[in-house]
């Protein structure tokens, strides 16, 4: 059998035990053939049949799939940071919006912007991700909120993946605000007959998102938002619970879909919904930092009923500025209390499966894409432990250094 490269003398976190925990394998090796992996395990068992065609010596270090960032709104224009002022002296991100701040801020600047500017802006952002071993992310349109400048924040998000060699998986959020002066219904019934149609046919997306909140979308509405998407073939997903209980999420899980974010205000309806649908669980702790928000989301239920957890950066301007997933897994250990495991696997195997990819992301196992992080540390607690700490030494996509 021909291999292209073999990785060597490394300890893997190949997230594919069967108990659910990192699969750490101590003097393991990896083996890609033409972008996939043909072998992860244990040095001992590697086939001797092997024609390895280059040989890496990790010495020591760990192998870890890839990074995944399951929730962006990386693509957008201008700056919040007086928000962020606001919100320190005392007025809450329901009033910023109410007054005119908020998303639709950034939708003003967004839409100002062309193509170049927004791939100036966005490009920095995305670095830093890479830098910290990201090699899939997904990318959220929703600062644009007219067919025109929405389709402008796909085609940008599309460019970064060219311009970078990195998996980009982007999601309409036509449905993420009310545009100023507008009717919420008289908007939705825009994005359902005319946005997600034309989005769909010109292989804009791959899921359609909605904000189900108060200062944004109702259930009713988001309900009308997934049966088009639906109908034009797109996956769904929903921004619910974040500040207040709609039960956006159980909406979503009947309708089967591939996550439900934020959802601090979760309730047990709907977690037994997402349980039974296999709605994956997307954790914000940026935003859950960022903002100063007091109520966790309930994991310890989401454990004992086996939804999946993934992690993600949510990076955006007005609540969650962040472009680093290794602060987010500390973020998710010291302010939700998951474990060290459950913040990995939250950054590669669940985000994989929160974007529809657990067939070939997220894991260290044969037939995957050879999407690899290598390491510089003593343990994998190192990832979640420490702090303003970077320690990839290697970033490798289909095989190939990145």
């Amino acid at each position: 059998m021909r291999c292209d490269t073999l990785w060597h003398d490394a300890q893997l976190i190949t997230l594919d035990a069967a108990d659910g925990g990192l699969g750490e394998i101590h003097d393991g090796v990896v083996a890609a053939c033409d972008g996939r992996i043909v072998y992860a395990g244990p040095a001992r068992d590697l086939p001797t049949t092997l024609d390895v065609a280059r040989r890496i010596d990790c010495a020591g270090r760990w192998i870890s799939p890839g990074l995944i960032d399951c929730h962006t709104h990386l693509v957008y224009a201008g700056n919040r940071a007086n928000e962020f002022e606001q919100r320190l002296r005392g007025v809450s991100y329901a009033d910023i919006a109410r007054a005119g701040g908020g998303i639709v801020s950034t939708v003003r600047a967004t839409r100002a912007a062309d193509e170049d500017a927004l791939i100036a802006a966005s490009l920095p952002r995305l670095d830093a991700m890479l830098a910290e071993g990201v090699t899939t992310l997904e990318i959220k349109s929703g600062y644009g909120l007219t067919l025109d400048d929405e389709r402008k924040q796909l085609r940008v998000a599309r460019r970064l993946g060219e311009l970078r060699d990195v998996e980009v998986v982007p999601t309409f959020l036509g449905a993420h605000a009310v545009p100023p002066g507008e009717d919420a219904q008289a908007y939705i019934d825009q994005v359902c007959m005319q946005m997600i149609p034309t989005v769909a046919a010109q292989g804009l997306a791959e899921a359609v998102d909605v904000f189900c909140e108060t200062i944004a979308f109702s259930t009713a509405q988001a309900e009308q938002v997934f049966v088009a998407a639906k109908a034009h073939g797109l996956r769904v997903k929903i921004h619910a619970e974040q500040l207040s209980n709609q039960h956006g999420a159980a909406l979503a899980a009947r309708h089967g879909a591939l996550s439900a974010d934020h959802i601090e205000h979760l309730d047990a309806e709907g977690i037994a919904a997402m349980a039974a649908a296999g709605t994956v669980a997307v954790l914000l702790p940026g935003a859950f930092y960022f903002t100063r928000d007091t109520l966790a989301p309930p994991i310890q239920q989401l454990r004992e009923a086996g939804v999946p957890l993934a992690l993600a950066t949510d990076s955006n301007p007005g609540t969650s500025p962040l472009t680093s997933p290794l602060l987010a897994m500390n973020m998710a250990a010291t302010l939700f209390r998951m474990t060290v495991s459950e913040c990995i696997a939250g950054f590669t195997r669940e985000a994989a499966r929160a974007l529809g990819r657990q067939d070939r992301l997220g894991r260290l196992r044969a037939g995957f894409d050879c999407d690899l992080a290598i390491w510089d540390i003593e343990a994998p607690a190192d990832l979640v432990y420490r702090m303003g700490f970077n320690p990839l030494h290697a970033r490798v996509r289909h095989g190939r250094d990145a």
